[in-house]
């Protein structure tokens, strides 16, 4: 009886583009976004580019962006469950 990684753990929601969202709905440019974070633009682009990030990283954002990004990933497996 195997379980497959999507069912372990894995979120659907690629958690770059959440955070491209975000910024967006605040009009904060990401190289804006990059200074605030005391990053690079390149190295943001990066990490937007993710699925997925370090969750103390994501913290770090959740933060600075006064977003909780964490809740959107709770209600996302709350959905599943469902």
């Amino acid at each position: 009886m195997g379980t497959s990684k999507q069912q372990v753990g894995r979120s659907n929601m690629h958690i770059g583009k959440k955070i491209r969202e975000v910024l967006r709905e605040k009009r904060i440019p990401v190289s804006e976004f990059a200074r605030m974070v005391h990053s690079d633009r390149s190295n943001m682009y990066r990490i937007l580019s993710r699925e997925s990030i370090d969750t103390s990283l994501l913290h770090r954002y959740s933060r600075v962006l006064n977003y909780d990004f964490f809740r959107d990933l709770s209600d996302e497996f709350i959905e599943k469950k469902a």
